[in-house]
Formats: structure tokens, sequence, C-alpha cells
């Protein structure tokens, strides 16, 4: 029987990419996707989140209702877990990234707000809902600053490396 993808076969192999190459492919799966899974954890448990995020460099940026169940949980544990994927059609296809950091929720006044708050593209969400655009939104902006990734893409077997790549600040 033929075979799609005959170097998904057998063992993975072990090899890492360099940490430029690595980031390249990490940066391209932040830039070709806009929602992520956040992982938080509360009173009541885990909690995992669908938002709808924007990211610079390695920072991934969003804003919630300050009393969401999530924004309650990282006041509590700022610790979190973020999983940003590709849509998935087959193992060939498979690519996510699992960003692991603590969530920073910043007001206007912090001084670190200005730098993060022009990545953070609202205009599209606010022509969404029709609201005006000269009106930005209020709530904070929250920044996750990854301290360790785990990205994963299988097509990187293709050229004899490991599957599950790991990078750290």
């Amino acid at each position: 029987m033929p075979v799609t993808n005959p170097w998904l076969a057998g063992p993975a192999p072990k090899k890492k990419l360099d940490r430029e190459r690595l980031e390249e492919r990490i940066l391209n799966l932040l830039s070709s996707q806009n929602m992520c899974v956040l992982a938080t954890t509360g009173p009541d448990g885990p909690l995992a989140t669908p938002v709808r995020y924007h990211h610079l460099d390695f920072s991934l940026l969003f804003t919630a209702a300050a009393g969401s169940p999530k924004m309650s949980n990282l006041a509590a544990d700022p610790r979190i877990s973020v999983g940003v994927f590709a849509p998935l059609v087959g193992q060939a296809s498979s690519r996510g990234a699992q960003v692991f950091g603590r969530a920073r929720v910043l007001s206007e006044q912090d001084p670190d707000f200005g730098h993060y708050w022009p990545a953070y593209r609202w205009q599209s969400d606010h022509a969404e809902r029709s609201r005006p655009l000269d009106e930005p939104p209020a709530g904070p902006l929250v920044v996750v600053e990854a301290e360790r990734i785990v990205y994963t893409e299988h097509w990187l077997r293709r050229e004899g490396f490991a599957p599950r790549q790991l990078w750290r600040r």
C-alpha cells in the first residue's frame, strides 16, 4: 500500500534545531494563528479558555474582563500555560506550541504598557462589534512572556529533526 508520508514511520529523530531556526519556526506559528487556549488554575481546579491573542516576539497578549474567571485565577496564581496550534489535517501537519510563563496584568499606568499596547491590534475586534475606532478598550492588557516553549512540528522529521523541540528564554 502506498504511504503518503513514509518519513513519519519508525522512531522519531532526536536531533535538535539550532536556536535561530527554532525561534524562526515558533515566531512563524505565533504570527500565523490568532487563537490560543489559556490554562489557569483556580479554586475550582483547572480552567482552559480559548482566547484571541496577538504577540510581540515571544510574549503573548490578550485582554479580558477584569472579573472573569481567568482573570481571578491569574490574580491568585499568575503561572499560565498557553496552547497555540495550527489546524490539523493529518500527522504531517501537526504543529503547535505550549507556552509556559507568568501572566502580567498591565493597566495604562504601568510603565511597560506602552511597550506592548501597540502590538495589540484591538481595532479589528472593535470593528467586528461596531464600536468606534477612536475609543480604544479600557480594560487591562495581559502579557505572558514566555519562559519556556515546547514546540511540536512533525514535518521536522522529514529533515531528520526531532518533532518536539524545547526553547528556553
